[in-house]
């Protein structure tokens, strides 16, 4: 293989064809010759691999300065570049995605396990000087610019996928000096692909470096040292020469109180290999004081110290501290001008003396928190009933870039009825997160107190960590009183009862959205920013993978379908007379995975416009459009308010007594044209009803299927198989929005949620409280579709979620709905 990669490159740079693959030097469909953008090559097309390859991995980091010489064209593609390890089953080679395919990553249509077909690669010089994978003596690389996907169906027992791809040799004459590393940029770890905050990478690693070990000859005898926090600071601020000129050479013990989360400052103005840093809180019996890891030393340290550990510094440099006032001081530690030398210390090598002290933990329960100030800082345990999806929303401060990752968790303690709800977000604990499953016990460190009355919630600060069953046995807080209270009220509960409530996934919104328009105009101060059903659509093809964000319209709703996940299977449809009578076309729908009446393909966002409604070959008059009708998903019914049984044989039937229809305008038309005559369809046809995705609906946490639920709902796990998954709501609604504005329309879900709301139980009140009223049974689905006729020609402002969730499947959620006078 390694004799192929070097024809094939001498056959890229000498435009002639070579062995191996099958490559052919050739145009990719649809794009014109251009000169090359890469130095020290001369012009030539992009050179097309007719193979199937297949792709292994898909690895992200940001630009910097030089990488505008590879992608003159890339600033308006965004700060994020990919590489992508592809294999034909034969070998394996590293490539750069084109940034004019950035979208394929970013709404997770070009994934690992894909098939490509059609690929079209450009030379190009690589940025890293190390020998590459794929690269030749001269540093040679390719670059995918184009690329054929077909439906997924087509993709499976391809060669390459079977977890075997590591024992796969290297395309090219070179194979790989050390860890892959990006192709395009001098940056020397990978990003992960959906945030920017988890380690990614095996350069990640919890043993201690070689360079570091501690040296027993270098500590002071009976584990004392040299200087202690207190002596530190006040050398400093004292302007003694020998700490403000730089290095402080003398050994410093210290113990580790408070860890934050990775902080990533890569910029594309910027050239650091290493952007990071994390903070430590760390004492000794004389102070605190907070120690900054930078850039590489955070890929050798972070991963393995931990709260509680006691650690020796040596070699670091002492600064004021930042955004703290002229009266404090931090530590640097780095690994250059100068190198810091850290030692991660046994309690039993320190002296009783000079040992810091242990952490400190503030643990409330779920009747204390209520009496917490906004903004408090506090520490929770509890038993992990709901674990939420993984989402993303767009950062609102300025200083974070991206996206920000997070799920919503519930927990119990026993201390009151009202569960703790935590609005997680990453904390640079990605194994940790992947175990945060019901019936598993959660503490949460460092949280802060947010309350939006009547409720409250807790969300992350710097320094959040967490921990769930299996990391518990190392920590201090085990023998706190707190803890031990809850862990006398968890003994007593049944595992049964408590898997009846437990869920996982699913549609959420916390804090549940006001009911009434006033209140919710009071929130957003005045100013919902309403769209147009048109603007509503190219926002929502914008989104990215997991990415969710609020939006309002003014709208009708025109439709109104019920479905159901349970084995007798019922659909209901009203269909309002006063709607459009043309179809709604769906925007690029993926072909469902499963039958129809499963709920795992996505909810779709539907397009269609006053001019559409009349085509030229459709009637003028058609009685059956006048009406107003009930139909079920199966087959349109003459008697509309009688369901009827998803049956293939009673379809058959229908279909074959359609000719037999009789046509009531049929004596005004047959002076029509004979077109008008045969396009006309007397008979309506049942209403397209979007199913709803899996992702969409929470389900029951099963402890046998735990793995397959985790990676359905976390942000880029595998779906498996779904269709063991048993939802928890018996129903759910689909409703028709034509906008106010421009006569789009749109299908947007409705799920009922828990509620202590009164209310009427019309529909009106139902879509303001987002719930049925808790003071009398819910209506059934065929008499809550029969009520629908409420909604005609009723003007709502809607409150819709909208969640990309992979692919072509767009979740759009009504949250809530109000009537405008």
């Amino acid at each position: 293989m390694a004799a192929a990669g070097c024809v094939l490159l001498r056959t890229l740079r000498r435009s002639r064809p070579g062995p191996g693959p099958d490559w052919t030097r050739d145009r990719p469909s649809g794009r014109p010759d251009r000169p090359r953008d890469t130095p020290g090559l001369s012009q030539a097309s992009p050179v097309l691999c007719r193979d199937v390859l297949r792709v292994l991995d898909l690895r992200r980091y940001t630009r910097d300065q030089g990488s505008s010489v590879y992608f003159p064209e890339a600033v308006l593609c965004g700060d994020d570049l990919y590489d992508v390890t592809l294999t034909d089953g034969d070998c394996r080679l590293q490539v750069t995605l084109d940034p004019g395919l950035n979208r394929l990553v970013e709404r997770r249509v070009l994934r690992p396990g894909r098939a490509l077909y059609s690929s079209a690669f450009s030379p190009a010089l690589s940025a890293q000087l190390p020998a590459c994978p794929g690269a030749g003596g001269d540093a040679d690389s390719f670059r995918l610019v184009s690329v054929e996907l077909r439906d997924e169906a087509e993709d499976g027992g391809r060669p390459g996928t079977d977890g075997d791809w590591d024992e796969l040799p290297w395309f090219g004459s070179c194979p790989p000096a050390g860890p892959l590393a990006p192709l395009r940029a001098n940056r020397s770890v990978f990003l992960p692909l959906w945030n920017n905050v988890d380690p990614s990478g095996d350069a990640w690693t919890q043993a201690p470096p070689p360079e570091d070990r501690p040296d027993p000859e270098e500590d002071r005898p009976g584990g004392r040292p040299v200087l202690s926090v207190s002596r530190l600071r006040d050398d400093f601020l004292s302007g003694r020469r020998r700490l403000t000129r730089g290095t402080v050479d003398r050994q410093l013990i210290v113990r580790i109180l408070n860890k934050s989360r990775l902080l990533y400052f890569g910029k594309t103005d910027r050239n650091c290999a290493c952007p990071y840093k994390a903070l430590l809180e760390v004492c000794d019996p004389t102070g605190c004081v907070c120690v900054v890891l930078w850039n590489s030393v955070c890929v050798r340290w972070f991963c393995r110290l931990q709260p509680g550990d006691i650690i020796s510094l040596r070699r670091y440099r002492v600064k004021l501290r930042y955004a703290a006032g002229s009266d404090d001081i931090e530590l640097s530690a780095n690994s250059r001008n100068p190198h810091t030398h850290i030692s991660l210390l046994p309690q039993s090598s320190v002296s009783p003396a000079h040992l810091p002290a242990p952490p400190t933990y503030t643990f409330c329960n779920s009747q204390e928190l209520l009496d917490r100030r906004h903004g408090d800082v506090c520490d929770v345990i509890g038993l992990l009933t709901f674990s939420g999806r993984s989402e993303r929303i767009r950062s609102e401060d300025g200083r974070e870039a991206g996206l920000l990752e997070y799920r919503w968790l519930r927990l119990e303690d026993g201390a009151s009825d009202q569960p703790i709800m935590v609005k997680l977000f990453s904390t640079s604990q990605p194994d940790v997160h992947q175990q945060l499953l019901p019936m598993s016990v959660v503490v949460c460190c460092r949280l802060k107190v947010v309350h939006c009355p009547p409720s409250c919630f807790l969300t992350n600060t710097t320094f959040t960590q967490v921990y769930c069953t299996g990391h518990h046995s190392q920590m201090p807080y085990r023998k706190l009183r707190p803890v031990r209270s809850f862990l006398r009220w968890l003994r007593l509960q049944d595992d049964q009862q408590v898997l009846r409530r437990a869920l996982i996934g699913g549609f959420f919104v916390f804090p549940p959205p006001p009911v009434s328009l006033e209140t919710l105009m009071q929130s957003s101060g005045g100013d919902l920013g309403f769209l147009r059903g048109a603007e509503l659509q190219r926002v929502v093809e914008t989104l990215c993978y997991r990415e969710r964000r609020t939006l309002c319209i003014q709208a009708t709703v025109t439709m109104v379908t019920c479905g159901g996940g349970g084995e007798d299977v019922r659909s209901w449809a009203w269909t309002d007379r006063n709607s459009s009578i043309g179809p709604v076309s769906s925007c690029s729908p993926l072909p469902p995975s499963r039958p129809p009446s499963s709920l795992s393909s996505c909810c779709r966002v539907s397009l269609s416009s006053p001019s559409s409604a009349h085509s030229p070959r459709t009637p003028r008059r058609s009685s059956v459009l006048k009406r107003k009708r009930l139909f079920s998903a199966a087959e349109a019914s003459r008697c509309p308010w009688v369901p009827l049984q998803q049956d293939s044989r009673r379809t058959a039937l229908f279909e074959a007594s359609m000719e037999f229809l009789h046509r009531e305008d049929e004596d005004e038309d047959e002076d029509e044209d004979e077109d008008d005559a045969s396009s006309f369809v007397s008979a309506p046809l049942p209403p397209v009803i979007p199913p709803v995705a899996v992702e969409t609906l929470p389900v029951r946490y099963d402890h046998a299927l735990r793995e397959q639920q985790a990676a359905a709902m976390a942000t880029g796990g595998r779906r498996g198989d779904d269709r063991k998954f048993v939802s928890v709501l018996k129903d759910y609604y689909t409703l028709r929005l034509r906008a106010l504005s421009d006569g789009v329309s749109v299908h947007s879900v409705f799920v009922p949620q828990p509620s202590s709301f009164c209310h009427s139980n019309t529909w009106t009140s139902i879509l303001s409280h987002g719930a049925f009223s808790s003071d009398s049974p819910p209506p059934s689905a065929a008499d809550l579709v029969t009520m629908a006729p409420q909604l005609a020609n009723q003007r709502l402002v809607c409150v819709l979620e909208a969640c990309h969730l992979g692919g072509a499947s767009t979740e759009l959620v009504l949250s809530r709905a109000f009537r405008l006078s």
